[in-house]
């Protein structure tokens, strides 16, 4: 039975023999439904009926589960519920006998027709996003999309599962990964069922463009997104002082700031950035700020004299020298393990204590890190090293994530939260802000237009529907200036997308002036996310539409592009 729709209707009528079996949650109703024998392009593969095989592994094995009435997968100690809505797929798992590892999904299907995947990344991007062609066994996280030419079609989990999910894709089918560990061991349930995740899925329109798909899809990912007021847009000092940073260098930088933004009541932030507090960059603690500063209720109040809005970085899980011993993280005693009752609450006052001292946003950075041990780009389908574990062993790293990250919003009350290394599909809906690629630069084109550029054009569809998708900061500095850093202050204010800058002032000249204004002018009102155009043929694209024209830019440098470049 080779012919997928054969498959459809056979599969469908073995489910519609079982039964409509009903569950209520939440005020809502699944029933599982005949499968619908509506026609699909054969590029697209409907996630909402059966998969075709689930295993569950432990760190020492695995078992196939079989399949049973109402939805259930059963074996040697493991079950797992299918529950499909109109809208969804969820999944839920019990495991009171074993430990298990990670879950894999598979949808069997013929996608022949798929010319090229993209596929998303586990926190921020390292300027390594494309659109590639059929790579069986790569990692996809969180969600990928299919394009066949003429539709783009979208499959992933929605936003805040309670696993780490990635998705492999090939010719013959759809392969789901969880990973329900706890740290690097299985996760210990006992008697807990745990949701897993909601699988969606979203069949491309041949009217649409791909990046429209993609923002549709994302939409869809996350119904309810957390999302500032008005457009965020700003200072941050990071690459222009570099964690050497001082009051009266913020001051400075923050009163041209507020000069150059427009006379309008959705006033710029000025974000102080890591530096300020006793520890400096590597080490808490964040509860006074350091000799350079003073006071930081204090330093908040002038910033606001000035006309800026003060915001404030902060490392939460990282140590101090006085931290106790059985705060520490077992993987590396540097960190906090969050599944401690004292780390949890040291947390909520740490937050307190900035949104006491009147800052408006607050910027928390490598929660990401701290916790796997792995920058994005080294997580692959393994998500940290094995042989490690939280204090807490029942629940899994993504639950343990998902509850620090509302431990930070609870804390911060109404103000502004924006995740740095945070996990992208975790923090949607949760923060208002979120980085979405690595770091650009205050002193190297070459990584600006890498981490930058890449960034914004891959996953610009996340602005809106995620949270404000904050490509990272546009510097003019001695060593970060001229056309191309000009053009990058210039896509990032008609972006649609948070505009922050760092300012060396002795670089500015008449141009530079102008060229801040006019950003600030763009960026300090709501507009239409900008749309990369020729994304399928560069990870860096010239090409945008904006405010419905289309504008060309230029990345590209006298001598060529460094290879060397960090």
């Amino acid at each position: 039975m080779d012919d997928p729709e054969s498959r459809r209707k056979f599969l469908g009528g073995i489910f519609t023999s079982a039964g409509n079996i009903v569950t209520r949650r939440l005020g809502q109703v699944a029933k599982t439904p005949e499968v619908s024998s509506e026609t699909h392009s054969d590029s697209y593969l409907p996630l909402l009926r059966p998969p075709d095989s689930i295993r569950v592994f432990t760190e020492s094995d695995h078992r196939t589960l079989k399949s049973l009435r109402g939805g259930y997968w059963e074996g040697d100690g493991a079950t797992v519920r299918s529950t499909i809505f109109s809208d969804k797929h969820r999944f839920s798992l019990e495991a009171p006998e074993i430990e298990p590892t990670r879950i894999a999904i598979r949808w069997q299907g013929d996608i022949v027709g798929v010319r090229r995947f993209l596929g998303d990344h586990w926190e921020r991007s390292y300027g390594d996003l494309e659109w590639r062609a059929e790579i069986p066994d790569r990692p996809m996280p969180w969600y990928f999309l299919a394009y066949d030419g003429k539709r783009t079609h979208g499959y992933g989990v929605r936003t805040r599962p309670s696993s780490f999910c990635f998705w492999n894709a090939d010719r013959s089918g759809i392969t789901l990964w969880l990973d329900v560990r706890n740290g690097g061991k299985g996760v210990v349930l006992g008697e807990r069922e745990i949701e897993l995740c909601e699988v969606v899925s979203r069949e491309g329109d041949p009217e649409e463009s791909a990046f429209q798909a993609h923002q549709a899809f994302c939409r869809q990912m996350c119904p309810y997104p957390r999302l500032t007021s008005e457009p965020v847009y700003g200072t941050n000092d990071w690459y222009s002082l570099y964690g050497q940073n001082s009051a009266h260098q913020i001051l400075e930088i923050s009163q041209m700031v507020g000069e150059l933004a427009p006379n309008v009541p959705n006033r710029p932030f000025s974000v102080i950035d890591a530096g300020w507090s006793p520890g400096g960059c590597d080490e808490g603690p964040y509860d006074q700020g350091n000799e350079r500063f003073g006071d930081m209720a204090m330093f908040a109040s002038q910033l606001k004299d000035l006309g800026v809005r003060p915001g404030l970085w902060i490392r939460p899980l990282v140590s101090s020298p006085d931290t106790p011993e059985s705060w520490r993280l077992s993987r590396d005693s540097k960190f906090l393990d969050p599944t401690h009752p004292e780390v949890s609450e040291h947390v909520l006052q740490m937050v307190k204590r900035v949104v006491e001292w009147g800052y408006e946003l607050i910027k928390h950075d490598f929660t990401s890190w701290d916790i796997t041990g792995k920058w994005g780009f080294e997580i692959g389908a393994s998500l940290t090293p094995a042989d490690w574990a939280f204090q807490d062993r029942s629940r899994t790293t993504a639950e343990i994530v998902n509850e620090l990250y509302d431990q930070i919003r609870m804390a911060a009350g109404s103000t502004y939260v924006l995740g740095c290394n945070t996990f992208s599909h975790l923090s949607a809906g949760v923060f208002e802000l979120n980085r979405i690629g690595d770091d650009t630069s205050g002193r190297d084109w070459d990584r600006t237009r890498k981490m930058g550029v890449n960034a914004l054009a891959y996953r610009a569809a996340h602005q809106g529907a995620f949270y404000a998708a904050d490509a990272d900061v546009a510097a003019l500095t001695q060593s970060h200036k001229g056309r191309q850093a000009l053009e990058w202050l210039r896509l990032l204010g008609l972006s649609g997308t948070p505009l922050f800058v760092s300012i060396e002032p002795s670089a500015l000249g008449p141009e530079e002036w102008t060229a801040l204004r006019d950003a600030f002018e763009k960026a300090a009102i709501r507009r239409d996310v900008a749309e990369p155009l020729d994304w399928m043929n560069s990870v860096c694209p010239r090409k945008w539409r904006i405010d419905g024209g289309r504008q060309e830019f230029d990345w590209s440098t006298p001598t060529g592009p460094n290879p060397f470049a960090s």
